[in-house]
C-alpha cells in the first residue's frame, strides 16, 4: 500500500519546496523505496500552458504530453521515476471535474459543496497520481499556508491523513527563518505563525524545514521546536547552498530520511548517496570554463528557462568544465550591434512564443552561422534559423512565420495544419488526434538521417518533447536543402522537420531542433545533445587562442 508524504509551505513563497520534496524522493528513492512525487497548483488556471514565463517560469512537459509546473522537472531530475498528466493538477483542474460531474447529474441533485465534493475529488486525484507499485508518494502542496486557495487542498490531505490511518502519512513543513541584520540574529517568530496556522487547519508537521541564508543554531532549533510541537530532532535547518544537488545530503546528515522511515514504519536499508558526493565534486572541480550567450526574450527570469539553464550545467558537468550562461536579451539585438555576441564561446537561441524579439534572434542565428560560433537553435530557436538561411541562402526574401507575418511571401514556418505553398495556395492538412490538436505535445519519435551531426549525436532515431503549434513548412523544404542546409531528422507519418543542421565542412557545429531535449536531461547521464554542443564550445573556446581567457558569468 502506498504511504503518503505532504509537503506544506508557509511564510513566504519560493523557499524551494520543490528542491526539498525532489530531495526527500532522492534519498528515500537511496534507501531502495521505489517514489514518486505529486505538485498540487492552487491557481485556478486548467494548466499553466497559457501562463506568462515571467509569472510561472517554464511549463515542463511529460513524455505523455500534459504541461505542467515546472517542479516536475525537478523531480524528473532528482529521481528515476518519470512523471505523467497524473503527476500535476491545478485547482482549475479540479473545479473543472466537478463541475461536469454536477453537469452530468453524477452528485443525484445534492448541493454542490467544498467539503466534500472538491476535497474527495482532490483526494481521488492524489491517489490516482500515487500508482499502486509505489512505496511512498511525496505530495507537494503549492502556495502558502494561511493562503484560501490552498486551503481545500490541505483540508483535503488532513481528511486523506485521517481515512488512510496511522503510520499511513507523514507531514514535512518548509518555514523561512530571516536573519535580520539589524538585530544581529535569526528571528523564529514567522516559523512559529506558520505552524499555528497549519496546525488550526487540523495539520500538526512531523518535520519542519527551516529555510535561511545560515545554518539554523541549536538554540534557536530547540526554540522552534517548543513553540511548534515539533520534536528538536523533527527542526532541520536548510541553509542556501552553491548547488541544488548538495540538498539530498544536507537533509540526510540531519536525519529527514530516517524520521520519515521512521513514521511510515518503513523498514529499509541506509542511504546511499555515493552519486551525489560524487557529482558535487564534480561540479566544485571543474577543469575548463566556457560562457555561452543566451538569446532570448524571457531574460528577466532565470526560471523561465530552468530546464535549459539544468540541461547545460549537466553538459558542463560531463564535460568536466562549469557552463558560465549570460542571458541577451533579443529586443536589444540589431544588425548593428550583434557583434557583441562574438566574445561568447556558443550561442543558444531557445524556445518562445510570440513576435517580440524575433528578428534580434534572427540576428543572432545569422551572427553564429557566418562567424561559425557553435549554435544550438531549440524550438523557436530551429525556426528562426531556418527562417535565416531562407532569407540569406535560399534567396526568399521576406521569409517568415506566419505566427509572426502571417501576410509573408514565403511561409517558410506555419501551422502544423495548414500551409500555404509557394505559389500562394492554402493547403489543410487535417492534425492527427495524438498532436495535441494544433499543438504537437509530448514525446515523438522520429528516424535521423546517417552520415549526420544528429546522427552522430542521437544514433538512428530520436525520441524527444515537444511543445509547439508552428513547424517547418515541408513546400520549402527542397529549395533550403538545394541551399545547402541539412534536413537531418523528419516524422515518418507527418512528414515534419525535427532537427536541421548545416554541413560539418561547412560549420563547425550548427544545429536546429523543433523538439525541448532540456527536459530530459539529468545529473546522472546528461544528454548527448547538449553534451555535444558544449564540447563543440569548448574546441571553439579553444580555436580562439589569440583571445585572452574570459572568466565565467555566475
Amino acid at each position: 500500500m502506498t504511504k503518503f508524504v505532504f509537503v506544506t509551505g508557509g511564510v513566504v513563497s519560493s523557499l524551494g519546496k520543490g528542491i526539498a520534496s525532489a530531495s526527500l524522493a532522492a534519498i528515500l528513492e537511496s534507501r531502495g523505496l521505489k517514489v514518486t512525487l505529486i505538485k498540487l497548483d492552487p491557481y485556478l488556471n486548467v494548466d499553466p500552458g497559457t501562463m506568462s514565463p515571467f509569472q510561472h517560469g517554464e511549463v515542463f512537459v511529460t513524455d505523455d504530453g500534459a504541461e505542467t509546473d515546472l517542479d516536475l522537472g525537478h523531480y524528473e531530475r532528482f529521481i528515476t521515476t518519470r512523471m505523467r498528466k497524473t503527476n500535476n493538477f491545478t485547482t482549475g483542474q479540479i473545479y473543472k471535474s466537478v463541475l461536469e460531474k454536477e453537469r452530468r447529474g453524477d452528485y443525484l441533485g445534492k448541493t454542490v459543496q467544498v467539503i466534500p465534493h472538491v476535497t474527495n475529488e482532490i483526494q481521488e486525484y492524489v491517489k490516482r497520481g500515487a500508482s499502486a507499485d509505489v512505496d511512498v508518494a511525496i505530495v507537494e502542496i503549492g502556495g502558502t499556508v494561511g493562503d484560501i486557495e490552498s486551503l481545500p487542498f490541505l483540508e483535503a490531505v488532513r481528511q486523506m491523513s485521517l481515512k488512510l490511518g496511522p503510520n499511513q502519512t507523514a507531514f514535512v513543513h518548509l518555514t523561512y527563518v530571516p536573519w535580520i541584520a539589524a538585530a544581529g540574529e535569526l528571528k523564529t517568530k514567522p516559523t512559529q505563525h506558520t505552524v499555528q496556522k497549519l496546525r488550526e487547519i487540523g495539520i500538526q508537521p512531523d518535520a519542519l524545514l527551516c529555510r535561511a541564508d545560515r545554518r539554523v543554531p541549536d538554540e534557536e532549533r530547540e526554540k522552534i521546536s517548543l513553540f511548534t510541537n515539533v520534536p528538536e530532532w523533527g527542526v532541520i535547518s536548510m541553509w542556501d547552498v552553491d548547488t541544488i544537488y548538495k540538498v539530498p545530503r544536507m537533509l540526510h546528515e540531519q536525519g529527514l530520511d530516517g524520521l520519515v522511515c521512521d513514521k511510515l514504519r518503513l523498514a529499509t536499508p541506509p542511504a546511499n548517496l555515493k552519486r551525489w558526493d560524487e557529482l558535487v565534486q564534480e561540479v566544485e572541480h571543474p577543469q575548463a570554463t566556457v560562457r555561452l550567450a543566451m538569446v532570448g526574450k524571457y531574460t528577466d527570469l532565470s526560471d523561465s528557462y530552468k530546464s535549459l539553464n539544468e540541461a547545460l550545467r549537466h553538459a558542463g558537468i560531463h564535460n568536466h568544465a562549469r557552463v558560465g550562461i549570460e542571458y541577451v536579451d533579443s529586443e536589444t539585438i540589431t544588425p548593428d550591434n550583434v557583434g557583441q555576441l562574438g566574445a561568447f564561446d556558443a550561442i543558444l537561441v531557445p524556445g518562445g512564443f510570440g513576435k517580440r524579439g524575433i528578428e534580434g534572434k534572427v540576428c543572432a542565428a545569422r551572427f553564429a552561422r557566418e562567424k561559425k560560433i557553435p549554435y544550438l537553435g531549440i524550438c523557436l530557436g530551429m525556426q528562426v534559423a531556418t527562417i535565416e538561411y531562407a532569407r540569406h541562402k535560399a534567396g526568399l526574401e521576406g521569409a517568415n512565420s506566419t505566427e509572426f507575418e502571417p501576410a509573408t511571401p514565403h511561409p517558410v514556418i506555419a501551422l502544423i495544419d495548414e500551409w500555404q505553398d509557394a505559389d500562394g495556395s492554402i493547403q489543410k492538412r487535417n492534425a492527427q488526434s495524438d498532436l495535441g490538436g494544433t499543438m504537437r505535445l509530448g514525446a515523438q519519435s522520429s528516424d535521423v538521417k546517417p552520415g549526420t551531426l544528429a546522427h552522430q549525436i542521437y544514433g538512428a532515431v530520436v525520441t524527444e518533447r515537444h511543445r509547439h503549434r508552428y513547424e517547418a513548412n515541408e513546400h520549402y523544404l527542397d529549395r533550403l536543402q538545394q541551399a545547402g542546409l541539412v534536413i537531418s531528422a523528419i516524422t515518418q507519418r507527418e512528414k515534419l522537420t525535427e532537427i536541421v543542421e548545416l554541413p560539418q565542412g561547412v560549420h563547425p557545429w550548427y544545429v536546429g531542433v523543433q523538439f525541448h531535449p532540456e527536459f530530459k536531461s539529468t545529473p546522472w547521464a546528461g544528454h548527448p545533445l547538449f553534451i555535444s554542443y558544449v564540447k563543440a564550445a569548448l574546441a571553439h573556446q579553444a580555436a580562439r587562442s589569440d583571445q585572452p581567457s574570459i572568466k565565467a558569468v555566475a
